[in-house]
């Protein structure tokens, strides 16, 4: 069974055991989440579809870390004015398991 969530402003396809890395959720290590948000399910032979969301639909997940990822190197440059400027980013995530997807 497949199911696409939405969370921190972006659409996941996910399954049964997946681990992904989403937005931050501001949630402890081994807390239990549960999604209600589903834009669409599958399990192979039936889909679907919500206009907007599933009714009934339910994905839970655990929390099993959460980090920062490698930093992002941005250099702003204009030639001839003797001017540069570096900055950096790190974007915080949440790495969650799927336990389970309820349709």
């Amino acid at each position: 069974m497949h199911a696409v969530i939405f969370t921190g402003g972006k659409q996941y396809r996910v399954k049964e055991g997946d681990v992904l890395r989403v937005e931050k959720l501001g949630l402890e290590e081994g807390a239990k989440i549960d999604f209600s948000e589903i834009l669409m399910t599958s399990d192979g032979e039936k889909i679907s579809v919500g206009t907007p969301h599933v009714k009934g639909a339910l994905v839970k997940a655990e929390v099993m870390s959460n980090g920062r990822s490698k930093k992002v190197r941005i250099i702003k440059f204009k030639r001839r004015k003797h001017h540069m400027k570096q900055m950096g980013h790190r974007q915080s995530y949440s790495e969650i398991k799927i336990k389970s997807i309820k349709a």
